[in-house]
C-alpha cells in the first residue's frame, strides 16, 4: 500500500507542475459533449498521471480517459479513480480552488486517496487502513518524498457538538436542496455558518476541522468524489448516499454519485 500511496503522490505532484504552467499562461477553453469545460491542462495532467499509474498494471478510470466498457470493469477487483484537474470552472476563473484527485478503490470502496492544490502546493493523503491521513505544505512541485512526509501534519475533524455548524456550500451549487438542509439544523437550534469551496477542497475542509459537515446534493461524478471519501474515511468520517442510506461506492455501471453526505 506504502508503494502504491508514493505513486499517487507523485504522479499529483508531477501534475501539478504541468497545471500551473498552463495556468501561468494565455489558455483555450474547449467544450466537450456534456458541455464541461476542458482545457490543455487537464489533457496534459491526464497524460502525466497515466504514466505513473499504468506501471501499476492496476486498472484506470479518468474523468478524460476513453471509459472501459462495464462488461470488462465489474470484473475489476481494483481501480485507480482519477480526476486530473478536478474544478475545471475555478481554474478556468484563476481562483487556486482546483485539485488533482487520485483514489485506489478496492471491492467499490476508496482506500487510499491524494488531493493535491498545484496554486498553494497543499498535498492531502490518507490511507483507509491504516486510519491516517495527512496535510503537507510543500514549497515546490518537485519536493522529494521524504520531504513530503517529513512536512506532514495529522488531519484532525472537529469535535460533535460545534456551535455555529459550519455547512460546507458550493460556490455554483447551492440549490434548494441544499437550502433546506440548513433550515433543518436552524429548525433544531443550530446556527449555521456557510463555509465556500471548489472543488475536492470541501471534503478537505471537513477532514481537517475547518467545517462540521459537507451536503451535497447536485451531480457529482465518482472522480470528483474517490479521493475525499477516502480522506475522510481515514479520519472517521463517513460519506453516505442519500440514495441508499450506506457510503458511496465506486466503480459502478452508471459513474454518477448519487447525492450524499460528509459527516460524523
Amino acid at each position: 500500500m506504502q508503494e502504491q500511496l508514493q505513486t499517487a503522490i507523485q504522479a499529483t505532484l508531477e501534475a501539478g507542475k504541468v497545471i500551473m504552467e498552463v495556468y501561468d499562461t494565455p489558455f483555450d477553453v474547449e467544450l466537450k459533449d456534456d458541455k464541461s469545460p476542458l482545457t490543455e491542462a487537464d489533457k496534459r495532467a491526464n497524460d502525466v498521471i497515466n504514466s505513473f499509474l499504468r506501471p501499476t498494471e492496476i486498472p484506470i478510470i479518468s474523468e478524460e480517459n476513453k471509459q472501459t466498457d462495464y462488461a470488462v470493469r465489474k470484473t475489476w477487483d481494483s481501480c485507480w479513480v482519477v480526476d486530473p484537474v478536478d474544478g475545471t470552472k475555478e481554474f478556468i476563473k484563476r481562483n487556486g480552488e482546483f485539485t488533482v484527485n487520485i483514489a485506489l478503490v478496492k471491492q467499490g470502496q476508496p482506500i487510499l486517496g491524494v488531493i493535491y492544490v498545484p496554486a498553494t502546493k497543499t498535498l492531502y493523503y490518507a490511507d483507509v487502513a491504516t486510519k491516517t491521513a495527512y496535510k503537507s505544505i510543500l514549497e515546490s512541485h518537485d519536493t522529494a518524498l521524504k520531504t513530503v512526509f517529513e512536512k506532514a501534519e495529522k488531519l484532525q475533524p472537529k469535535k460533535d457538538g460545534a456551535n455555529p455548524v459550519q455547512v460546507v456550500g458550493s460556490r455554483s451549487h447551492m440549490n434548494q436542496d441544499t437550502l433546506d438542509f440548513v433550515e433543518g439544523l436552524k429548525a433544531e437550534g443550530k446556527a449555521v455558518e456557510i463555509v465556500s469551496k471548489g472543488s475536492s477542497l470541501k471534503f478537505c475542509l471537513v477532514a481537517e476541522g475547518n467545517a462540521d459537515v459537507y451536503p451535497r446534493y447536485a451531480p457529482t461524478m465518482e472522480w470528483d468524489t474517490a479521493a475525499g471519501h477516502a480522506i475522510c474515511n481515514a479520519v472517521g468520517l463517513q460519506v453516505i448516499s442519500k440514495a441508499t442510506n450506506k457510503p458511496l461506492e465506486y466503480n459502478k455501471e452508471d459513474l454518477l454519485n448519487p447525492y450524499f453526505l460528509v459527516s460524523r
